[in-house]
């Protein structure tokens, strides 16, 4: 509810539904209205805060900068001189923006004046990093782990993906159950005192991790976590991929055509759990029929569950984490191993990415697409005589042949 500050009774602001949040500010400012989820207040109807620079000039002995104020219509803008303006953030990246249009024209110098091109590039931009602003804190808002996300385009104009929602965890579609773990371990101390195998029974009583959280068993073997039940605690070395990202992570516009990546803001020791790829879980015959769409459009998000019988697909196109973004590579970084925590449905595990080797800070995050695991053949369980996986695909049938565009020297030249 908006108080109209023209008089001393409350009024409902009435305005369309889908006018984005800077034009209900502006909306506000215009009509004297105050709205606490905006911003607009009492104490600061009539201040004057800048949003972003888009046009520059000097004269003699004045640089001016033309502002376009927050909260206020773009009509509003007006020319400032630099001595009057804080902002010394929004100006920094002005320049950078300035920069790069010139070097594009292959000039060396800022002139005088801007022409018109220039000025429509440098506002574009400045809208692109408003938007990419948001959708970051959207993220952040929405996140359940610890590692923060970050979004940065210094490539393109392109803005934030549409039609995509951000989630933690599977979305279960239509018709499927995930089955609930019933029994949880008996032990005080997993790592010191396991009791008759602990969690990790299924996997000869071997411990997945060691006592820093890093997978120690072979890719292709199933990883039985901790659960709910379980009576040992938060701090359990048997409690990994459970709590989620732990790193800082940008998603990224590539410069080779690719799309958005991932990058690495910290150092990421080798065998260490990154993230989940999640998304909505749908049966092999919504995947096949998904999938014709997906190849028509040139890209896929399924990934499908191949376990003892081919029963599922995640599908991670409209409804995802972090890991949507994330390229491929014939020569990754990353390793997929499937993951059991809450649940003992064999057609259902985690899909957790760990990583291969040392990553660096700053360096891209890929998986291969067509991973092939081998069963890792063992004479103690049926789990573990049958395990395998499946890597992303265009579909649950190849139909299609996409070019690679990876890079590194081992590349297969083609996807599918």
């Amino acid at each position: 509810m908006a108080e109209n500050l023209k008089g001393n009774k409350r009024a409902g602001c009435s305005v369309p539904c889908k006018m984005p949040p800077e034009q209900l500010e502006d909306l506000c400012r215009r009509e004297r209205l105050h709205c606490r989820d905006l911003g607009v207040s009492r104490a600061n109807i009539n201040h004057y805060e800048v949003e972003f620079l888009c046009d520059y000039k000097k004269t003699k002995d004045t640089e001016l900068y033309m502002v376009k104020w927050k909260g206020y219509p773009e009509s509003e803008n007006s020319w400032e001189p630099k001595k009057n303006l804080k902002c010394p953030k929004l100006m920094k990246q002005f320049h950078l923006d300035l920069d790069q249009m010139l070097r594009r024209n292959k000039r060396h110098s800022v002139p005088k004046k801007l022409d018109k091109e220039t000025v429509s590039f440098l506002t574009q931009k400045a809208k692109l990093h408003l938007s990419l602003q948001r959708w970051e804190a959207h993220l952040n808002q929405t996140r359940n782990h610890p590692g923060r996300i970050f979004v940065r385009n210094e490539v393109d104009l392109e803005g934030p993906p549409k039609n995509f929602t951000y989630i933690n965890n599977y979305r279960v579609g239509p018709g499927i159950v995930l089955d609930e773990m019933a029994v949880g371990c008996e032990c005080s101390s997993c790592w010191e005192e396991p009791v008759n195998g602990c969690c990790p029974g299924a996997s000869l009583h071997r411990m997945a991790y060691n006592d820093r959280g890093q997978v120690r068993i072979r890719p292709g073997k199933p990883i039985y976590e901790c659960n709910s039940q379980c009576k040992c605690g938060p701090e359990c070395p048997n409690r990994v991929v459970q709590k989620g990202i732990q790193f800082d992570l940008c998603i990224f516009k590539t410069d080779n055509g690719r799309g958005w990546g991932v990058r690495t803001l910290q150092h990421i020791k080798k065998n260490t759990f990154v993230m989940e790829y999640v998304g909505e879980i749908i049966s092999t015959d919504e995947a096949e029929r998904r999938g014709h769409v997906y190849d028509r459009q040139g890209s896929t998000y399924l990934f499908d569950l191949d376990y003892v019988e081919d029963v599922y697909t995640v599908d991670a196109a409209h409804q995802g984490n972090v890991s949507h973004f994330v390229n491929h590579s014939c020569n990754p970084n990353l390793q997929v191993f499937n993951v059991f925590v809450d649940n003992i449905d064999e057609r259902l595990p985690r899909i957790a990415l760990f990583s291969t080797r040392s990553i660096r800070a700053g360096e891209e995050l890929t998986f291969d697409y067509k991973m092939q695991i081998d069963p890792v053949d063992t004479e103690s369980t049926k789990m573990d005589s049958s395990f395998g996986l499946a890597g992303l695909t265009s579909s649950p049938k190849k139909r299609i042949r996409v070019e690679c565009r990876c890079g590194s020297d081992s590349c297969r030249k083609y996807l599918f």
